[in-house]
């Protein structure tokens, strides 16, 4: 049996969770004001290089795998560890305009891609590292990141774009959410070819995010609107309500089980996208607000949230200014936290060691994550839900509990 521990009674004893390390912008402090915030990060999938955009159009590339184990981080007498190895050296992009979204793509293996005819390509997406940049005019810039050189210009959107995702199969698609209510599906390996104009929202689309095997595409937006896409044939599969105000951001676990989505209705809910239902429900507020204050205006607005790649943990931004670290086995209180003043963007470390997280004012600070040695049933559970949806986890002969288990409903 579960034990919920009562938020008021335990607060108090909420671990804090400890810095890692921070980027600043630099430059002039009295340029650090409106324009300088940080909307988006990214972490390269090989954990090669970390993206932020700093605001007043630059992004920085920091080369993290290098800065984590070879030079920036101090050692346990506070000196400065010499580098065994060169560092690549950082980079910054000027991409003209406002930058609002950034995202890293790169192929998996040569053996990913689909069938096409590659005397048109011009770049060799199996080896280099792309970085995409979403504007504030709607277009969509993508950059080569080991030169810092431009190689395409996406454009069709005619407002803001919000979200950038690339598919994680390595097939180079990749999705934007925008301002202009409609998501793009984009393929790299044709030379950006626009492949879908997504229409479903009947308002800003803020974020969208791909199942594991990019079969699904989840976004959220405006009038509490979350919309689930089959990806095979580019169709709505489904509507998910239960929010009570727009819905700003979502992710899915590693496993694809689970969606994850936060609104500033104080909450962040975990559903099965296969069926629709609601499995966890994380409330910012307590007590829980009536759905009169859900709806309006509140200092409780989640802003930002991200999966862990272990599945245990979700971590959340909230205008409350705290960072939370929540277990998915426990919806009544986070399991760590820390102050935070206006935050606005959270991503995981690929290895799962760190949360990043982007203010207002153009920093970025890295808290270490809770990590622990996982169970071999949580293991196995991710590993057959990696390859069964919902739907055939109900037809297996198992045990009722079992089942459950496997569907995070115990």
């Amino acid at each position: 049996m579960r034990v919920m521990a009562s938020f008021a009674c335990s607060d108090s004893d909420i671990a804090d969770a400890e810095i890692l390390y921070q980027l600043k912008p630099g430059g002039n402090p009295n340029d650090q004001k409106a324009g300088a915030e940080t909307w988006c990060s990214a972490f390269a999938p090989d954990n090669s290089y970390f993206a932020w955009s700093c605001g007043h159009r630059l992004v920085r590339l920091v080369p993290w795998k290098h800065k984590i184990n070879n030079n920036e981080i101090e050692d346990d007498e506070g000196r400065q560890r010499e580098p065994p190895l060169p560092v690549p050296k950082e980079k910054v992009i000027d991409c003209g305009e406002y930058v609002w979204a950034v995202a890293f793509g790169s192929s998996v293996s040569s053996k990913c891609h689909r069938t096409v005819n590659v005397s048109f390509h011009r770049f060799n997406f199996g080896k280099d590292l792309i970085l995409a940049t979403g504007l504030q005019s709607g277009r969509i810039k993508t950059w080569d990141v080991s030169t810092g050189g431009i190689l395409l210009y996406l454009i069709d959107h005619k407002e803001v774009i919000r979200d950038l995702q690339f598919a994680p199969d390595g097939s180079m698609f990749l999705a934007s959410a925008s301002r202009d209510k409609t998501l793009k599906v984009w393929d790299l390996n044709d030379d950006g070819n626009m492949k879908k104009t997504l229409k479903g929202h009947n308002g800003w689309v803020y974020s969208c995010s791909w199942s594991p095997d990019a079969k699904i595409l989840a976004s959220v937006g405006q009038n509490k609107t979350v919309i689930l896409w089959d990806m095979s044939d580019y169709s709505m599969m489904r509507k998910l309500t239960g929010h009570q105000n727009d819905v700003v951001a979502c992710d899915f676990s590693p496993d694809g089980a689970l969606l994850a989505t936060g609104s500033y209705d104080t909450r962040v809910i975990l559903w099965d996208p296969y069926t629709g239902q609601k499995i966890r429900t994380f409330g910012h507020m307590h007590p829980a607000p009536s759905f009169l204050m859900m709806g309006g205006a509140n200092d409780y607005w989640l802003r930002a949230l991200s999966f862990s790649h272990d599945g245990c943990h979700v971590g959340t931004l909230c205008d409350d200014k705290y960072v939370r670290f929540w277990s998915i086995y426990n919806e009544e209180v986070p399991v760590k936290k820390a102050q935070l003043v206006n935050a606005l963007c959270c991503n995981y470390s690929p290895d799962g060691c760190c949360l990043a997280t982007g203010t207002r004012d153009g920093n970025v600070v890295f808290y270490m994550a809770p990590m622990r040695v996982q169970k071999l049933q949580h293991l196995c559970r991710l590993s057959v839900r990696r390859v069964l949806p919902s739907t055939k986890v109900d037809a297996l002969p198992i045990p009722q509990k079992l089942m459950g288990y496997l569907k995070y409903e115990n």
